[in-house]
């Protein structure tokens, strides 16, 4: 395995296993900082919404167009963009709304019964691991292509992950009574993104030419402005005092442009 695989795979096991962090965070801190969270929620949807349209889509279409032409190349483009949009909505759909790990709980919030906290807990771990799988991929195709945008994409997932930790931590928390066994439930459920970066890696190693990685960039871009649109901003918004949401958003697309002129 050589230097840039094993970079990819460890960017994409940082970000993914960044859901400790939203367990720590529930578990150890005395009120949670939602200004902060809608924030970091909005700086991570700038970052994805920009490096999609910016650099993922157009290096897609551009090498979907020199592999097969101007014309079948961009509609090849704007196929796997919307196939990438579809995969991630079939998952969300598959999970059921109360199980969502993306509706934030924190400690301070309402406590349903303690019969239903620790199936809770559990479910959310594992609508995580489900969603956390495309995004792996994702994240590992990134920095296979570009250490640089791929750096930026696993910073931005790794924000997504912390209040996914959260979700996971406190009903298994609540339920269990024990602060340990939680955080590693919240930790061990961002375990998904190495393996659906390692599953990619090994299903597309043997087919990767420009024609597949130019679908693979779209198909990537599709998932990430997805999961902004439906997940981060919403959320980030949720728990919005002012404007910070607002202020992440745009604050994510500014350092993203300015990283990929400077180090272009």
């Amino acid at each position: 395995m050589d230097h840039a695989v094993l970079l990819a795979l460890g960017l994409t096991a940082l970000a993914g296993l960044a859901t400790g962090i939203g367990g720590a965070i529930a578990l150890f801190a005395r009120r949670s900082n939602v200004s902060l969270l809608a924030a970091a929620l909005g700086f991570s949807a700038g970052v994805m919404i920009y490096v999609s349209f910016v650099e993922l889509f157009a290096g897609g279409q551009q090498l979907l167009q020199g592999q097969y032409g101007k014309g079948l190349g961009s509609w090849l483009a704007v196929a796997a963009f919307f196939g990438g949009v579809a995969m991630i909505l079939t998952i969300d759909f598959l999970v059921p709304a109360h199980d969502n790990p993306h509706q934030v709980r924190f400690m301070e919030e309402s406590r349903p019964g303690l019969h239903r906290l620790h199936r809770v807990g559990l479910l959310s771990a594992l609508a995580i691991g489900i969603h956390n799988f495309p995004e792996g991929m994702a994240t590992f195709m990134a920095v296979l292509a570009d250490p640089v945008v791929g750096l930026s994409i696993a910073v931005a997932i790794a924000l997504h992950n912390i209040p996914e930790g959260i979700s996971v931590a406190v009903p298994v928390y609540y339920a269990s009574g024990s602060r340990p066994r939680a955080f590693w439930f919240a930790f061990l459920s961002g375990l998904a993104e190495p393996v659906g970066a390692l599953v990619g890696y090994l299903l597309l190693r043997p087919f990767l030419d420009n024609g597949v990685l130019g679908m693979v960039f779209a198909a990537v871009a599709g998932i990430m402005v997805f999961i902004s649109l439906d997940q981060l901003i919403p959320n980030a918004k949720k728990y919005d005092s002012g404007h910070q949401a607002v202020y992440g958003l745009i604050a994510g697309m500014g350092v993203m442009a300015v990283t990929l002129v400077m180090l272009a």
